[in-house]
């Protein structure tokens, strides 16, 4: 019952976006925009959405060495799989789907593949904020003359995010320093807790520290983070060159800006993001680089649909072969979200 309130509550915030998205829009104007975009550069902006999957696909395999040898095809797989439940299922389910999808196939712990994902996105937020410094430092001095309101707040939101990651990684360096301690000291919870609860909350521990064994080498972990580098640059590449084939004056820096506020749009957990990964890119569009109303939202339509398109055909091929169709994905939401809850 709570989880069919959530999913209602889910999908009027997306409604409720997309309304928002579309208030005042000219329909007409943005068809007519989509028409004439630029079909090559829209070509160039698919094709690095399935770059993107392979680069994520690569750098999880590595994130997911210490717990053990995993193929590249299973890592990729599981990827797709995940990605596409983010964009048909609410509250990102896929993120809680790819470990335990990926286990089913490799020989490893789901819990453990879990901390890697956390891990992950740890990693983008700091490779985002990274690229977003470089462009605020190096290229945003025309943006600060036009808008210095807007400009000083996303200034003062990527310091509070970079932040708040920093803190984030120290916190997990700490849990992942001794997992066989970590699981010593969770146990004796068994004083003030029934002991097979106790015990069960130890392993569970134990397992997710494990997952985190790329924090415990920091030259893993720098090896991790220069991985994201090309992953973010790709993402970069391919909202630049939506903008450039809707003939808006972004350059490639200006991508930088456009994704970190893309991050936050996506944070918002409705399914595939709908709504605020909208709203963001036109907020950015529009806002820092004057694009007109209409070219933005199209834009935005039609990157979103480049986004969650690539993922959603791939993943749902890859589950069918599983033998798993819509109703199996849920499912497997619905068992991982108990088992991470127990």
């Amino acid at each position: 019952m709570r989880s069919h309130v959530r999913t209602i509550l889910v999908l009027a915030v997306a409604a409720a976006l997309l309304v928002l998205f579309l208030y005042k829009v000219d329909l007409r104007g943005v068809v007519l925009q989509i028409v004439d975009a630029e079909p090559v550069w829209l070509a160039l902006s698919l094709a690095t959405m399935f770059a993107n999957l392979a680069i994520r696909a690569w750098r999880w395999q590595y994130l997911l060495e210490p717990l053990g040898r995993t193929t590249f095809a299973n890592a990729f797989r599981a990827t797709a799989v995940g990605f596409a439940a983010s964009s048909i299922l609410p509250a990102r389910a896929g993120e809680v789907i790819r470990p335990y999808f990926l286990a089913r196939h490799e020989r490893l712990s789901a819990t453990g593949a879990f901390a890697t994902i956390i891990l992950e996105r740890l990693l983008d937020m700091i490779t985002v904020l990274l690229l977003l410094a470089s462009f605020v430092f190096f290229s945003g001095a025309d943006l600060s003359a036009a808008n210095p309101v807007a400009y000083e707040a996303v200034k003062w939101a990527g310091a509070t995010a970079g932040a708040m990651a920093l803190a984030a990684l120290v916190v997990l360096f700490v849990l992942a320093g001794n997992p066989a301690r970590l699981a010593a000291t969770l146990k004796k919870l068994e004083q003030v807790l029934p002991s097979k609860l106790a015990g069960l909350l130890a392993e569970v521990a134990e397992k997710f520290a494990i997952g985190l064994g790329a924090i415990r080498r920091p030259g893993r972990l720098l090896v991790a983070l220069l991985l994201s580098v090309p992953l973010w640059l790709c993402i970069a590449m391919g909202t630049w060159a939506a903008a450039v084939a809707f003939h808006l004056a972004v350059p490639f820096t200006g991508s930088f800006l456009i994704m970190a506020l893309l991050v936050i749009g996506v944070a918002v957990p409705t399914p595939g993001a709908v709504g605020g990964f909208h709203a963001m890119f036109r907020l950015g569009a529009t806002t820092f680089f004057g694009a007109p109303d209409d070219a933005a939202v199209g834009a935005a339509i039609v990157l979103h649909a480049f986004t969650v398109g690539p993922s959603l055909l791939l993943g749902l091929m890859f589950a069918a072969q599983a033998g798993m169709n819509l109703r199996g994905v849920q499912r497997l939401a619905d068992q991982a979200e108990v088992r991470r809850s127990a």
